[in-house]
């Protein structure tokens, strides 16, 4: 994708290039779905340490996460090629975070887990500060990249001590996350072993945007190109939350008693945090940056939960949450004015804008038969299954009706405040094609959320 730009000077023939190299990419993953044995994971890169492990709950979130970055380029193709030069660049960068993606959904081993949020993160910094005429946006990439790489340190370090403990447990260290099942599995936990567990957490909830981790998201959000920051806030920190699950389900799931209560308490200060600050905003997009916050405090209820249908709720719950906001962004970047009053009166100027907007609203709201209520209902029900953290179910459940302020918001100046809102590009045919597809899928996930599971043996 990158050589692209040598051989093609044309933007629009870059983007079409794009588009179909992800057609491409979508098709292999769905004939590696159909050519997946039934529950049998498959091990790569070596044969008594697999550094990889993909099972039919890695390969089913890579093909929806892969189709959703697919319906992202559709939907913004246009708009990145508006922010500078470099095209081909760009659409390269969008590839290099799909492999870390596939890096995270399929890690056996921690250094591979590093390797993958590596390769995932510096993508996003180098985007992030893509738009050179604006100071906001390499403000924003010097914040992401000071804060992403002391959170590296802290994960590098994290790793370092689980594999001390480890090797104090056994008389041999190891960086498989398998191995963790068995060493740690032991009455006298190791205290080197159990800091490291708490070092990886804190780590992955920078990455994820959980509370106190999340500073750095409103300026990056806010300051990264609008087009650029769609797939930060979604197929990105999906693809962290399933390396998040992964990790602790499966290394750290007979441990849970040990780091349930902090984690918990990372969640509710993730929900309190990203609901109240988002209800003081007066930008939208800056909203959505703390709405997401709040999003991943649904998320982390996933990793709260030990048991299968937390694994079913994480990939309904990114499907959901990526589609809904993919959408709302791509509206979001047809408005000449971000503020809410810019969205004044657009019901009146634009329609099929103002309606689509809405329908992706109620679903990050959580309002029933649409994909984000689904999403939070099997999150909090893998919680209830397990019998504990009722109160942090039912404080949730609080927050999310703080949450229908802040997004209704938006819908009251579209449909009931008087004004004009401007378009700072047209909406073509295509365009409006493409948001009813989306909105569909947002409405089918809500309707039908097991279509969503069930279609390759998940």
């Amino acid at each position: 994708m990158m050589f692209s730009g040598i051989l093609v000077n044309n933007k629009k023939s870059i983007g079409a290039i794009a588009v179909l190299l992800f057609t491409i990419l979508l098709g292999v993953n769905i004939w590696d779905m159909c050519a997946a044995p039934a529950n049998a994971p498959q091990l790569f890169l070596s044969e008594t340490c697999p550094l990889l492990r993909i099972d039919p709950y890695s390969l089913w979130f890579n093909t929806l996460m892969t189709g959703c970055s697919l319906l992202y380029l559709l939907l913004m193709n246009k708009e990145i090629q508006k922010v500078g030069a470099h095209v081909a660049e760009y659409f390269g960068l969008i590839f290099f975070i799909m492999c870390g993606l596939y890096i995270l959904s399929t890690y056996n081993n921690l250094l591979m887990l590093f390797i993958g949020i590596e390769i995932l993160s510096i993508p996003q910094y180098i985007l992030a500060g893509s738009d050179k005429r604006n100071l906001k946006s390499s403000e924003a990439a010097l914040k992401y990249f000071l804060m992403g790489s002391f959170s590296t340190g802290i994960l590098l370090m994290g790793i370092a001590l689980l594999y001390g403990g480890s090797g104090m447990a056994t008389g041999h260290g190891s960086f498989y996350i398998m191995d963790y099942v068995s060493i740690l599995h032991t009455d006298a936990l190791n205290p080197v072993a159990l800091a490291g567990i708490l070092f990886i957490m804190i780590a992955l909830g920078f990455k994820v945007s959980a509370a106190p981790m999340h500073m750095w998201t409103p300026d990056v959000y806010d300051g990264a190109p609008t087009p650029f920051t769609a797939i930060m806030a979604t197929v990105v920190k999906a693809a962290a939350f399933f390396a998040f699950l992964r990790l602790f389900q499966v290394a750290f799931n007979s441990l849970s008693a040990h780091w349930t209560l902090v984690l918990a308490v990372i969640t509710a200060a993730t929900l309190l945090v990203g609901n109240v600050t988002a209800v003081f905003q007066q930008s939208v997009k800056r909203m959505l940056a703390y709405s997401s916050i709040a999003q991943a405090g649904f998320m982390l209820f996933a990793v709260l939960a030990v048991n299968s249908t937390a694994w079913q709720g994480i990939i309904i719950y990114a499907v959901a949450y990526s589609v809904a906001t993919i959408g709302l962004f791509s509206v979001l970047v047809k408005l000449k004015d971000y503020t809410y009053d810019g969205f004044n009166g657009l019901a009146k100027t634009n329609p099929l804008l103002a309606f689509t907007a809405t329908i992706f609203l109620f679903s990050l709201a959580g309002i029933p038969l649409t994909g984000g209520f689904m999403a939070k209902y099997y999150v909090l029900l893998a919680v209830v299954q397990q019998g504990q953290l009722m109160w942090l179910v039912i404080f949730a459940l609080l927050m999310a009706a703080i949450s229908v302020y802040y997004y209704f918001r938006v819908i009251i100046a579209m449909y009931f405040k008087p004004g004009n809102a401007e378009l700072i590009s047209p909406v073509t045919d295509t365009d409006k094609f493409l948001l009813i597809v989306t909105c569909i899928i947002v409405l089918l996930i809500g309707i039908v959320p097991q279509l969503f599971l069930t279609v390759f043996k998940v």
